[in-house]
């Protein structure tokens, strides 16, 4: 350890003359402290909320989604499909098509995202463990069953226990539309509300899924597919993504989940950019405390600072001494911060000391800690403490 360090160390741990500096330092400690736990515990159930709502997608999401770059719909390839099924990374396979529709029901109206299942889908969806009412069914003999999400189900006055159908509307593709009457050019279909699912808001709102041979008889189409969705083995889609983005080309998107919903993702990246920008500038303000501590202590040791110059030390050391003595402060607030932060996401994941309020998905709030923030936390609070100190320290 270098001759200012030894000095710091020393007046950061001795009591000064006047009892106003002592409190003024205990201030800007415990500041910085309760600052850099603030920054640990609020990143960390920001985390938490960002783990919860990327579970939730991952329960509609498939790990892969194969999409033309172009266009609506596709033809799959017979020879694509046949080398995907054979491939022992791929746990299942599944068209998919989609569209906006129109829906009616008893004099209720709403625009819908109708998704049209396949028979593996039917049969295997993630969304059939989150059924909350009714059944997960798609038909019975040739009447067609639809399931919806909770919040479209209420917005329409939806019940699986009523028998009258839901009306699904959407404009013909191959007739033109008549100006005089419109409405002459929609098809329709029906179905029975055979159960109702609820996974987030979001979908919860907007999607109806019914079979896929119902929405290709309203849209028109014949072996169409908006979407090949993949389910991949644990840690194999990124291998299998750029596989298939090789061989499909540029006319083929394939997106993994997070491109499925980037602008979410990207949202709630800005989101927790910006918490950490506030509660960083709250650090700032609270570090003032250690440069009015750190601007007393130097008046307070001009004696001494003239004795170490008349013994010969140089200015430089002198001023790394006062800048040492400052930056210890922080650094000293700052590991007590990380250490009760950390032990608060701690507790919280282990026993739930605080509880979400309301019905909730979860019983108590959230917590993910993760070594990035940690690294973040450090970076900032390290460095607004080195300026708080380099700017007094200049001036001895």
């Amino acid at each position: 350890m270098n001759l200012p360090v030894k000095f710091a160390f020393r007046y950061l741990f001795a009591r000064k003359s006047y009892n106003v500096i002592n409190l003024i330092s205990g201030i800007g400690v415990a500041g910085m402290a309760v600052g850099t736990a603030a920054l640990i515990i609020i990143l960390s159930v920001f985390n938490g909320f960002n783990e919860l709502v990327a579970d939730s997608l991952s329960h509609a999401k498939a790990n892969l989604v194969v999409r033309p770059a172009t266009g609506k719909v596709f033809v799959p390839d017979s020879t694509l499909l046949e080398e995907l099924r054979a491939d022992e990374r791929v746990l299942r396979l599944s068209g998919v098509l989609e569209e906006q529709v129109f829906v009616s029901y008893e004099g209720r109206q709403s625009l819908a995202r109708v998704r049209g299942l396949d028979e593996t889908a039917q049969e295997e969806s993630p969304l059939k463990q989150h059924i909350i009412d009714g059944e997960w069914s798609f038909g019975l003999g040739d009447v067609p069953y639809c399931i919806a999400g909770a919040g479209l189900s209420h917005s329409l006055g939806l019940n699986p226990r009523f028998v009258t159908p839901l009306e699904i509307f959407y404009p013909s593709r191959t007739q033109q539309v008549n100006m005089a009457n419109p409405a002459a050019s929609l098809r329709s279909a029906k179905a029975r509300l055979a159960g109702v699912f609820s996974v987030n808001t979001d979908l919860d709102a907007r999607l109806l899924l019914v079979p896929i041979g119902l929405i290709r008889e309203l849209l028109e189409y014949d072996s169409e597919l908006s979407s090949l969705d993949i389910w991949t083995k644990p840690g194999t889609e990124d291998a299998l993504q750029e596989e298939l983005s090789t061989k499909l080309g540029t006319s083929f998107r394939v997106l993994n989940r997070v491109q499925q919903d980037e602008s979410l993702f990207r949202m709630m990246r800005y989101e927790k950019l910006a918490i950490y920008l506030i509660l960083i500038f709250i650090v700032l303000l609270v570090a003032f405390n250690i440069y009015s501590s750190l601007r007393m202590l130097i008046i307070e040791k001009q004696e001494d600072a003239g004795t170490l110059r008349a013994l010969g030390a140089p200015e430089a050391m002198v001023q790394r001494i006062f800048l040492w003595e400052g930056w210890l402060m922080s650094l000293l607030g700052m590991v007590i911060g990380l250490v009760l932060g950390v032990l608060v996401v701690w507790a919280q994941q282990r026993w739930g000391l605080v509880s979400m309020p309301g019905n909730f998905v979860v019983s108590a709030y959230p917590v993910v800690l993760k070594a990035s923030d940690i690294l973040w936390t450090v970076l900032g609070v390290a460095g607004i403490g080195f300026l708080m100190a380099l700017i007094p320290s200049r001036r001895p």
